[in-house]
Order: C-alpha cells, then sequence, then structure tokens
C-alpha cells in the first residue's frame, strides 16, 4: 500500500509498505477523511527523535474494511471516528489516572511513532471495540475528525487547568487546540478568557469561541500585559503553543494558588526553566501540570456528543480542504509553512 511520511529527519515524501495485518480484537481501517497536525511536522524535523520510513497521520475518520475474530461492535462497513490515542486496554498503565501511558510515557499514542499513522490506504487500530467510535449521521466527518485530537487535547488542557465558574483563564497560542482550549475554558464556566495571539483569522475565531481579550507580544511584555488587566494574576493559564520561554510566562502570569496547565509539545532540545520568584521561591501554591490526551472510545463518544447536541462548532478550525488522497501532500506541507490564514487543513480521500 502507499503512504505519506517522514522518510528521515527533514525528508518527507511516499512510501509503499505492506498493508497492515489485523489481529483478533483489532480493525483495519481505510480513511475518509485526514488531517494534518503540528505534531506530524514536529516528528518529520526530528522533534520527538529520529524517525525513519514512517508513515505519518494520527488524526482520522474512516471506513472499516477488515476487522478481528473478536470485534464485537464493529463490522466491514461501518464509518468510524478514530481516536488519536488507542491506549492498549490490557496494560497495567491504564489502570492509573491515566490512561495516555499504557506501557511508557505517552505509549498509548501508538501512532506516530510506534505505528504507521492515518496518511495511508489502510491502518491498524488495536482493540477495536475499545477504540473507535460510530460515526453518528448527525455529524459530519469533517466536524468529527476535529475531536480526536485538536478538541480532546484543547479540552484536556482545560481540565488539567481546573477552571471553574467566574475564573480568569489565558490560553497562549490560538492555534486549532489553542481555540479547543478557549471553547472548552467557556463551556466550563470561565469569566474572563484571555488569548495570546496575533493571527487574524485565529483572533476572530476565538473571539467566536469565548475569548473576552486578545493580547499580543507585539504589543509589549506578555506576562506584564496579563498582570495589568488582572491586577492579581489569572486563575489558571493553560499553554497551547509558544515556545520554551512560554513556561516561565504561563508560571509568572498566575496568580497565587493557580493552575498552570500545559497541552503543547516542547521539542526534545528544549530547556524549560524559570526564576525561583516566577514560583514564589516554591512557596506560590502554583499547580503545574502537562499532560497528552486521554484516548479511548469513551472520551471521543463524548467529544462527539457535543457536537451532536449543539454544544460546539469544531468546523470553524477548518480554513482549507483539499480533496483526493495525493492532496496529503499538499496539506501536509501547509500545516509544516503555516501561511498566515491558516487554521487547520483537512482532505476528503476520494
Amino acid at each position: 500500500m502507499k503512504g505519506y511520511g517522514v522518510l528521515s529527519i527533514n525528508n518527507a515524501g511516499w512510501m509503499e509498505k505492506e498493508r497492515p495485518t489485523c489481529g483478533a480484537l483489532d480493525a483495519i481501517v481505510q480513511p475518509i477523511v485526514v488531517a494534518p497536525c503540528s505534531s506530524d511536522t514536529h516528528v518529520l524535523h526530528g522533534g520527538s527523535g529520529e524517525k525513519t520510513n514512517l508513515i505519518l497521520g494520527h488524526e482520522a475518520v474512516g471506513k472499516v474494511v477488515e476487522v478481528g475474530s473478536l470485534v464485537n461492535n464493529f463490522k466491514v462497513g461501518d464509518t468510524v471516528v478514530v481516536p488519536c490515542t488507542t491506549p492498549n486496554w490490557l496494560a497495567l498503565g491504564v489502570q492509573g489516572e491515566y490512561n495516555a501511558h499504557d506501557e511508557g510515557l505517552m505509549k498509548s499514542f501508538k501512532f506516530l511513532g510506534q505505528k504507521d499513522g492515518t496518511f495511508a490506504e489502510y491502518f491498524h487500530v488495536n482493540q477495536a471495540d475499545a477504540n473507535l467510535v460510530l460515526l453518528s449521521k448527525n455529524i459530519a466527518p469533517e466536524a468529527a475528525v476535529m475531536t480526536v485530537d485538536m478538541m480532546s487535547t484543547g479540552f484536556h488542557g482545560v481540565e488539567n487547568a481546573n477552571v471553574s465558574f467566574g475564573d480568569t483563564v489565558v490560553v497562549i497560542g490560538i492555534g486549532p487546540v489553542g481555540l479547543m482550549a478557549i471553547a472548552g475554558t467557556k463551556l466550563r464556566g470561565a469569566g474572563r478568557i484571555i488569548a495570546i495571539g496575533t493571527r487574524p483569522n485565529c483572533v476572530a475565531v476565538a473571539k467566536e469561541y469565548g475569548a473576552t481579550d486578545i493580547i499580543s507580544y507585539k504589543d509589549g511584555d506578555l506576562v506584564k500585559q496579563v498582570m495589568e488587566l488582572t491586577k492579581t494574576g489569572a486563575d489558571s493559564v493553560i499553554i497551547a503553543g509558544g515556545n520554551a520561554e512560554s513556561f516561565r510566562q504561563a508560571v509568572e502570569m498566575t496568580k497565587p494558588g493557580g493552575y498552570i496547565s500545559n497541552v503543547n509539545f516542547f521539542d526534545i532540545k528544549d530547556v524549560l526553566a524559570m526564576p525561583a520568584y516566577s514560583w514564589g521561591l516554591g512557596m506560590a501554591n502554583k499547580t503545574i501540570r502537562g499532560g497528552f490526551c486521554p484516548g479511548g472510545a469513551l472520551r471521543i463518544q463524548k467529544m462527539l456528543q457535543m457536537i451532536e447536541c449543539n454544544r460546539i462548532d469544531t468546523t470553524k478550525l477548518i480554513t482549507h480542504r483539499f480533496n483526493g488522497f495525493e492532496k496529503i501532500e499538499d496539506a501536509f506541507h501547509m500545516m509544516d509553512t503555516k501561511p498566515q490564514d491558516l487554521i487547520k487543513p483537512v482532505v476528503f480521500i476520494d
């Protein structure tokens, strides 16, 4: 079969591989809609270590073409939504609080490292009954594909930020994950939502999702701007973009007793540091959390229900649409170069 991914660091292209085999608990899926992600480009450039001859992609809606003998909930021909995080539910690691780390750090993220991803004619999903969701006829596939990482990850940032009614929340970075964090923050009942970003179309969507204030690094020091707006600092800060410096800024703009929640994928070469005073010499009672989004069918089923019940419109994230399997290359290149008008591209597989 044909697939698109990383041939070597900084070298992307098409490759031929054997079609994956289906275990008794598993499924083989043919993509219908896929979406490139910054995490894919991150891997291309060596941000998660060296990868070679790896098919990329971890955001997909597809059609089931094969199921294992022990699969009960799905059959050939079903249209399914595929979470980006597909844990091994038999591993001890999923029996704790975080199922994203089934057999080690982020090991539940099977695509993008442990096996080939969704930018292929066919891809493998482990433990289908626990890791796939049937797509409702009331939800468009392109709306559904935004749940599997962008919405799930952005909302996980909100969950870890412990957002409560009336809180003041800062979201650093208003790409697709940051925009979902803004939407989730509003749904969680925040009062003031301060978004940090500059791209005009991202700013417009941030306001639609609930941002009450927009600030930019172009207008001066971000911490100073937040402190001027809030006087005491934010109750919670969600890092959904930026760079290594964003970590220090987030800690400094959070009030004592507040939460810093990171869902940004830092580079393997980054060093995260802050002066001791930023954390009140260790006495500020500021909680720092960073985490990869949970996996499995139940979580994505809940995300989809929010779409079906008109709580959120995820298609606001989509700025570019491509048609045809071969257009994966163009969409991936767009995600890599990030033109000014981009939020999220999707590819419809004909």
